[in-house]
């Protein structure tokens, strides 16, 4: 097969938040635009772009420069100089990339082990893709079965019994700082999945009150409703910081929302009481010179590390039963994947059969005379059609047969058209004879 599967990306394991933060993309539809359709290499591509994690899905042709095609563009996007990305990102292809993005839906690989978040996040940016037409074949089929493994997961081992995501693991921070939140109000920043998520387990560790504020007020009132809260606009935030104790700030800002110089009339007005800020945005909502002020403590997406931890320990045996899973359907996409690669083959050599048949048939017909019996011609060309498929039934079976075996169809299909000639290669009449002891026929 003349196409590979290419994973390119950096993620919160090979990049800090600053890193992360300069190269997110909050709009990449015309960065998917642009290099399936400008790049000849690349013929398929999606984008996952979250907190945590960039990736570039590709499929393009083997020995090409797709990595550098990809960095060069994403680069250029994000207005950000390419040497910055090199240091951070890795580049996974075939086994290794259908490996990866299987753990990454299973998450496997998210900060916090077993978080649901990253499928639905998954199905979002493979949603994207087909808008744009860039899934095709590989990566329609490649997501379909990432979705399939991730069920597998939640289903055949116990991950997510207890699953958790970032803005638990925020909540779970807030909790060890106040110790009782019943007696504390909370302020959320934002009115997306992630604002929505951190509601919800504040409601369950007991906060007192919950405040949302957005940019958009009308989703601002959508969300404080579900969770018996109160909404402001976003020209409020100032009011709404004096009477916050707990501040989630998860927007999708490009520059920060909460500036150190913002915040010394607020605390003036608070009388210093602690406030708490876990920003859990990227790029960051809150200027980190915000947390050399007494009494305000700020944690970003990075600081969550040490709770993250906490949920590791036990959830590792989990993991490597996840893992197998991921394995055993890793090898079955490339035994599919290979398949496609037999594909052309196949077809062209029943072809190159069919072909061979009918020319002979038609000798054959012209040898019965002017006006043949259509009886006796329509046995004929049943007989040259099951022919041709016997024939070429078991030279078909071995080649797949033995391209699962050895796990590559490669060296098989090449072997199969020399032998068959199906590359249309001429070959003199002689040039079976040994040249150096030439035998007389």
């Amino acid at each position: 097969m003349n196409q590979e599967i290419y994973l390119i990306g950096l993620n919160h394991k090979t990049a800090g938040v600053d890193i992360r933060e300069r190269f997110a993309l909050a709009e990449y539809e015309s960065l998917i635009t642009a290099l399936a359709q400008e790049h000849e290499p690349i013929t398929e591509l999606m984008i996952l772009s979250t907190c945590n994690r960039v990736e570039f899905l590709a499929v393009g042709q083997a020995n090409a420069q797709i990595r550098d095609l990809i960095l060069d563009s994403w680069a250029s996007h994000c207005a950000q100089p390419r040497a910055d990305l090199d240091a951070h990102t890795y580049c996974h292809t075939g086994e290794d990339a259908v490996t990866h993005l299987f753990t990454v839906a299973s998450s496997l690989d998210s900060m916090i082990l077993g978080e649901p978040q990253i499928l639905g996040q998954l199905k979002t940016a493979y949603r994207k893709a087909v808008e744009c037409g860039s899934a095709k074949v590989i990566v329609n089929r490649l997501l379909h079965k990432s979705f399939s493994v991730a069920k597998r997961v939640r289903t055949e081992t116990a991950i997510a019994s207890s699953a958790v995501s970032i803005s638990y693991a925020a909540v779970e921070l807030a909790r060890k700082i106040f110790t009782d939140l019943s007696e504390h109000s909370a302020l959320l920043i934002g009115a997306g999945e992630m604002a929505e998520l951190a509601a919800t387990h504040l409601l369950s560790a007991g906060v007192r009150t919950i405040t949302v504020v957005n940019r958009t007020l009308a989703k601002a009132q959508e969300l404080a409703r579900q969770f018996n809260g109160t909404a402001h606009a976003f020209e409020d935030l100032p009011t709404a910081l004096v009477h916050a104790d707990i501040v989630i700030s998860s927007t999708g800002s490009p520059t920060a929302i909460i500036r150190a110089k913002d915040m010394r009339d607020v605390l003036r007005k608070r009388r210093n009481r602690s406030i708490f800020f876990i920003d859990i945005a990227v790029p960051r909502d809150i200027d980190p010179d915000v947390n050399s002020f007494d009494n305000v403590y700020l944690y970003d997406i990075d600081d969550l590390k040490e709770v993250v931890e906490e949920n590791l320990a036990g959830r590792q045996n989990e993991a490597a039963k996840a893992k197998g899973i991921v394995s055993e359907e890793m090898a079955a996409f490339m035994r599919w994947r290979d398949g496609l690669a037999l594909q052309p083959t196949i077809v062209a050599l029943l072809t190159q059969g069919e072909t061979l048949a009918r020319r002979e048939l038609r000798k054959s017909i012209k040898q019965l005379g002017p006006d043949p019996d259509t009886q006796i011609v329509a046995i004929m060309e049943r007989l040259a059609k099951s022919l041709c498929q016997k024939i070429y039934h078991e030279p078909i079976s071995y080649l797949k047969r033995r391209s699962l075996e050895e796990g590559s169809a490669q060296r098989f299909i090449h072997s199969t058209q020399r032998i068959f000639n199906l590359d249309q290669e001429h070959v003199p009449s002689d040039a079976h004879l040994d040249r150096k002891n030439p035998v007389s026929e």
